[in-house]
C-alpha cells in the first residue's frame, strides 16, 4: 500500500513538472529571445497607452444605457486613433518580429493543419476588410479564430489585443474598439 502511494506521488510530481515545462515559455524557445521580448514590449506599450487614454475619459456609470456604452466605446476608439495618428505599419510587427512569427506559424501549421487553416482562411467572410493601421475592423466581417495550438506558440499578448487572420495576413486587433493596431502580410504559408 505504501509503495503504491509513493508511486502515485512520484507520478504526480513528474506529471506536474512535465506540464510546467511544456507550458513554460522556455519550452517554446521564446523566453530570453530578444525579438519576442521586443514584440511583447511594443504590444504592452500600446496597451498602456490605451489604458492611459481611457483613464482621461469620463467613467461610465454602473447604470449606463447601451447607447452610453456605445458612445463611450466610440469616443475611446477616436481618442486612440488620434493618439496613434502617425503610427505606421510595422510599429509592433517589426521586420524581425514578422520573420520570427512567420517561422513559428510555419512550424505550427505543418502538414494537414496547414492545409486546413489555409482553406479556412481563404474561405472566411472577411475579404472586404481594409488592412490599414489605426482603422477599425468592420463588425460586419467574420472574425477568424486562431487555432489554440498556434496561440500557445505565439508570443503572449496583453488582454487588450488579439491576433486575427484576414486572408493570409495576420492582424493585431484591439479587443474592445476593434482598431487594427498593426498587421503582417503573408503570415500563413
Amino acid at each position: 500500500m505504501m509503495k503504491t502511494v509513493r508511486k502515485c506521488y512520484i507520478l504526480f510530481a513528474f506529471l506536474t513538472f512535465a506540464l510546467a515545462l511544456f507550458l513554460s515559455r522556455d519550452s517554446l524557445g521564446q523566453a530570453g529571445n530578444p525579438v519576442v521580448t521586443d514584440f511583447e514590449t511594443r504590444a504592452k506599450g500600446y496597451a498602456k497607452e490605451r489604458e492611459r487614454i481611457e483613464r482621461t475619459m469620463p467613467p461610465l456609470s454602473k447604470q449606463a444605457t447601451p447607447e452610453e456604452v456605445a458612445a463611450h466605446k466610440e469616443a475611446l476608439a477616436k481618442a486612440v486613433q488620434q493618439a496613434r495618428a502617425g503610427v505606421k505599419h510595422g510599429s509592433i510587427f517589426t521586420p524581425e518580429a514578422a520573420a520570427y512569427l512567420k517561422t513559428v506559424i510555419a512550424q505550427q501549421l505543418d502538414g494537414p493543419a496547414r492545409a486546413e487553416l489555409r482553406k479556412e482562411v481563404l474561405e472566411a467572410e472577411n475579404k472586404a476588410v481594409q488592412i490599414r493601421v489605426n482603422y477599425a475592423y468592420p463588425q460586419s466581417q467574420e472574425f477568424l479564430e486562431m487555432p489554440a495550438t498556434l496561440l500557445m506558440a505565439l508570443p503572449q499578448l496583453p488582454k487588450q489585443l488579439k491576433y486575427r487572420f484576414v486572408g493570409r495576413n495576420m492582424l493585431l486587433v484591439d479587443r474592445e474598439n476593434l482598431l487594427i493596431i498593426d498587421y503582417m502580410m503573408n503570415a500563413v504559408p
